[in-house]
């Protein structure tokens, strides 16, 4: 396909022409619109400009309030809570190992009439204890028939077990296993530091 070439004689007649100030003038003017002149594009929904503006939203907490004063609060001993914490146990063994490995360290203790006392070893334990512990404290309640029960939450530092293990305890668990790794420690005097 071809372009067609301008013919010479309307490019003759353009350059003869003198250029006054008038013409300039009038080449100048621009034309405004009131629309863009591109199409508009997919909005990604992401704005920079509404993250940058945006406001905190203050969520509203509702606070339930149970008054428990016409409810039953009967008498229960520390054998019943820890009857119930052991079928739990059991219970989210087969349901939720995860849960369980998480769990299975928590002492529950009643601390009052009305109290219990949840030691706990780490937060990431209290994180996954906080999952199942509204299903545990109401069917609890519930059982018991005391529906003033008060949950109360302690770290529990002595019983963490955090134990540094080196080459030399290593070795030791391996000795107490085979006694002949003693004798061979001896003869060839391993560095186990």
């Amino acid at each position: 396909m071809k372009i067609p070439e301008k013919s010479p004689e309307k490019i003759k007649a353009n350059t003869e022409q003198p250029l006054s100030s008038e013409n300039i003038q009038e080449a100048v003017v621009v034309t405004k619109t009131t629309k863009p002149l591109s199409r508009p594009g997919i909005s990604s929904g992401f704005s920079i400009n509404s993250f940058l503006n945006k406001e905190d939203k203050v969520e509203a907490k509702e606070d339930v309030v149970v008054k428990t004063n016409n409810l039953p609060q009967h008498h229960f001993t520390d054998t019943d809570l820890q009857m119930e914490w052991k079928i739990m146990l059991k219970q989210l063994q087969m349901k939720n190992s995860f849960v369980f490995n998480a769990v299975k360290t928590f002492k529950l203790e009643k601390a009052d009439e009305n109290k219990i006392k949840v030691l706990f070893p780490s937060d990431s334990a209290k994180v996954e204890f906080d999952k199942i512990s509204g299903e545990f404290f109401n069917h609890f309640r519930r059982k018991v028939q005391n529906h003033s029960i008060e949950v109360e939450y302690h770290r529990d530092v002595e019983n963490l077990k955090i134990e540094v293990v080196t080459k030399r305890k290593i070795f030791e668990k391996f000795i107490e296993k085979n006694p002949l790794l003693k004798d061979l420690d001896d003869l060839m005097k391993f560095d186990l530091t």
